[in-house]
Formats: C-alpha cells, structure tokens, sequence
C-alpha cells in the first residue's frame, strides 16, 4: 500500500469518528522522516484514543502495524508511526500548543476524496494561511 492511501485510510477512520479539523499534509520535498502528517483532534483523552484506534484497526484490516505507537496512555498527543505517514491525533489544546500545522508551515495539504469524489490533489498554501482548529 503507497503512502498516499495510507494517509487516505487513516484520514477517513479519523473523520469516522468525528475527529476535529483532520487533514492531511504533504512533507515529501521538505523532510525524509516522512511523506504525509495526518493530523486530527479530539475533544477529550477519550474521544482522541478512539480516533487513534480506529485508525490502527482499519489500517490492521489492511495489514498494516504500526511501526511506533506513542502516547495512547497519556492520549493528549498519540502518535501512531507507519514509516511513510505518521498520524498525530492530539488533545484539541495541544494541538494548539504544539500546532504542527504552522511548524510545518510550507507542507502542502492534501485534499484526498472518496472513491466517489473527484481524485486525490495537494494544494499549497501560504506560510500565513491559518487552518482553525
């Protein structure tokens, strides 16, 4: 499975589970750590544990472990390492603490469909386009 369908996948069970603000960004030309950020939030340690696990299980049904798993104890910040997507599903404050989104300012977001929607595309953004959270 490439990266870019494994970010789809767990963009889609994060939104399954009505996580806040998902999105997906593309850090190919930028870094080596990884191709694509999943970032999501959660409106409670709960809520931010379930999106973390439903990403895992519908990954897992297409074999798919992950490599490194973080922060589900504590699930203020879970980090849930596939090599090529990692996915950060955060505690809605520290996700703003932390805001990824800035930090990586120069990330494209990907803007990924369903099968029955238009096809996968990156769209770059300014370094001072702001996405709410």
């Amino acid at each position: 499975m490439n990266a870019r369908t494994i970010a789809q996948v767990a963009l889609f069970a994060a939104e399954e589970k009505k996580a806040i603000d998902p999105l997906v960004l593309d850090i190919r030309r930028m870094s080596d750590i990884a191709d694509f950020f999943v970032i999501a939030s959660g409106s409670s340690d709960r809520h931010v544990r379930t999106i973390a696990e439903a990403v895992m299980d519908s990954l897992r049904t297409r074999q798919l472990s992950p490599g490194h798993l973080e922060g589900l104890n504590q699930a203020s910040w879970i980090l849930v390492d596939y090599g090529t997507v990692m996915v950060h599903v955060f505690h809605r404050e520290t996700r703003k603490f932390y805001s990824l989104e800035r930090l990586w300012g120069d990330a494209k977001f990907m803007t990924l469909k369903r099968k029955d929607e238009k096809p996968l595309k990156s769209t770059r953004r300014s370094s001072t386009s702001r996405r709410p959270y």
